[in-house]
């Protein structure tokens, strides 16, 4: 987690119509204000996105019956609770994407590491570089418990901001870009660009073969419950906000991300990998002017409205 002194990020309003629509009250007066302006759920195929993965002929038809509605009505309560959600959520066996119609770019922190551990491995598997047992630990650490110190390392080894230019380059990534201060926890994305890559990364299209990408996916499978973040008291942060804890009765392979103070919010942002056969993809972030406590409680209960009983 990073305190940047400064950041910008565009965002899409949230609607009142939409709380109407949900069926939730108006956000208390007190609460800090959120943007105003139409906001839409979308369902959509993702068109030119990598190649969709076959089903194994033992898992039932799945369809998102119900999720448009659902993650309304999760924009609406988080909307109450004065905080902004963006999400998408991707079915790869048949390329359907719900996502809530906010499209906001922010700055998504931990969740870069993806992008450093890509660019890295690729490296390895084309024979530039090589990785000592004290690189792959360090790797492996990065990956499961977010490591900043380990991010750091990579990220001055590699050229720094060129990371992004070349991960943005390989996965087609036209709404993510490198970050203005040089400060990898300051690298922009949004919501449908980390399901993209996501999706690329599972099925190879965004240059990275199996072998590395299992590296990859099989440490956010053994995700750490806690942190190390030295700029918390105690020196440790609960990672399990989100997709781990909202999709409790799902296996997932997660990277989270957190940042406190993008003007007066905390940013957390969720994504990974769901189910056995690795068939769905999810990210969602939040932007909330609240304790790090309640928001990561606002990003869970959003998780949990969008898919009650803890399975997609």
């Amino acid at each position: 987690m990073r305190r940047p002194a400064r950041l910008f990020r565009t965002t899409v309003s949230m609607a009142a119509a939409v709380s109407a629509l949900a069926g939730c009250a108006t956000a208390d007066s007190s609460a800090p204000p959120v943007s105003g302006g139409p906001q839409l759920t979308v369902v959509a195929p993702l068109g030119t996105m990598a190649p969709l993965p076959e089903a194994p002929p033992d898992e039932p038809a799945a369809t998102f019956a119900g999720l448009a509605q659902r993650e309304m009505q999760a924009t609406a309560q988080a909307a109450e609770a004065g905080a902004e959600i963006t999400a998408a959520v991707l079915d790869r066996n048949t390329g359907q994407l719900v996502t809530n119609g906010n499209g906001m770019k922010i700055a998504i922190a931990s969740v870069v590491k993806l992008f450093i551990a890509d660019d890295l491995l690729l490296q390895v598997a084309n024979g530039q570089t090589e990785l000592s047992p004290e690189d792959r630990k360090s790797l492996d650490v990065m990956l499961r418990a977010s490591d900043d110190s380990a991010a750091e390392v990579f990220w001055n080894r590699s050229g720094g901001s060129a990371i992004i230019d070349r991960v943005v380059k390989r996965y087609g990534l036209s709404s993510t870009s490198r970050p203005g201060n040089g400060r990898w926890f300051n690298t922009i994305s949004t919501a449908t660009d980390l399901v993209r890559y996501y999706d690329m990364l599972l099925s190879g299209a965004g240059g990275l073969p199996r072998e590395q990408a299992n590296i990859i996916l099989s440490n956010l499978a053994a995700s750490t419950p806690t942190a190390p973040d030295g700029m918390v008291p105690g020196g440790v942060y609960p990672q399990r906000f989100g997709i781990p804890e909202g999709l409790y009765a799902e296996p997932v392979a997660v990277k989270q991300g957190w940042m406190c103070c993008v003007g007066a919010d905390w940013m957390h942002l969720s994504t990974g990998v769901i189910g056995l056969s690795r068939r769905y993809v999810m990210v969602i972030g939040s932007m909330q002017p609240a304790g790090d406590d309640a928001a990561r409680r606002t990003i869970t209960d959003a998780v949990k409205t969008m898919f009650p009983g803890g399975r997609i």
